[in-house]
C-alpha cells in the first residue's frame, strides 16, 4: 500500500483512539448531571417496620387458621404499633428530630 492510502486509515485510527475516551467522559458527565442527588431518608428502619407490620397483618388476615386464638390480638397489636410509629414519624417531621 502507498503512504497516501495509509493516511485515511491513520486518521481514522487516531480519531478512534483519541475520540473514544472523550466520548465516554462526556457521556458519563452528562449522565451525572441528570441524576438527582439522593435525599437521605430519615428513620428508614421505622418506615421499614411499618411496611413489615402491614405485610404481617395481611398474612394474619388471610390465614386459614387463627394461630391458637392469637390472631385477633396480634392484628390489634399491629394496628396499635403502626399508629404509634406513624405518630413518632409525624412528631419527628414537626420537630425536625
Amino acid at each position: 500500500m502507498s503512504q497516501q492510502t495509509n493516511i485515511p486509515r491513520r486518521n481514522l485510527l487516531a480519531s478512534l483512539v483519541l475520540g473514544a475516551p472523550t466520548l465516554l467522559a462526556v457521556r458519563a458527565s452528562s449522565a451525572l448531571a441528570f441524576q438527582q442527588p439522593k435525599k437521605k431518608e430519615r428513620h428508614p428502619h421505622i418506615r421499614a417496620a411499618i411496611r413489615e407490620l402491614r405485610e404481617a397483618k395481611k398474612e394474619l388476615e388471610t390465614a386459614e387458621h387463627d394461630f391458637g386464638g392469637h390472631r385477633v390480638e396480634a392484628i390489634e397489636a399491629i394496628n396499635v404499633a403502626v399508629r404509634q410509629l406513624e405518630k413518632a414519624l409525624q412528631f419527628s417531621r414537626k420537630t425536625g428530630t
